[in-house]
């Protein structure tokens, strides 16, 4: 085989590594048939801040956005025509990513704005108070 790697019939062939750092394992983040969506976290003084990058959409037509037993979704459509001289391209696909929120996340109360193609979705995350509670021991 000098030194070569052949691909089984019926196997597709491997996505480069460099796909599966960018969108995680297969079926980790996203949903069959759709397209993973890059995002930072930070959670900061009280506050869980996820931004994800969604250039040329539309937020109000082609973003949803929700919150369920903990887990934040987002999901996005694009679709795009461009019109040259000669030819017409079109864009489009379906993108999502879901992601665990922290412990005492309020999603209920979550905001999210849009700009310049960021979409930034703010949740409050009030800090826990941990505080020592002695419990009485009766004696029977």
């Amino acid at each position: 085989m000098s030194g070569m790697i052949e691909r089984l019939p019926g196997w597709p062939a491997l996505p480069d590594l460099f796909g599966w750092v960018e969108a995680g394992l297969p079926g980790v983040h996203t949903a069959p048939g759709t397209h993973g969506i890059r995002v930072e976290e930070r959670l900061t003084e009280g506050t869980y801040v996820l931004r994800a990058e969604l250039p040329g959409l539309d937020p109000t037509k082609d973003v949803e956005i929700t919150v369920t037993e903990g887990v934040l979704t987002l999901r996005a459509e694009r679709s795009e025509e461009t019109t040259e001289k000669h030819r017409t391209e079109f864009r489009y696909g379906t993108f999502t990513r879901s992601v665990r929120l922290p412990a005492g996340a309020r999603g209920d109360e979550a905001t999210a704005e849009y700009k310049d193609g960021v979409l930034i979705i703010t949740i409050p995350v009030p800090e826990a108070k941990t505080g020592t509670r002695t419990i009485p021991v009766r004696h029977v």
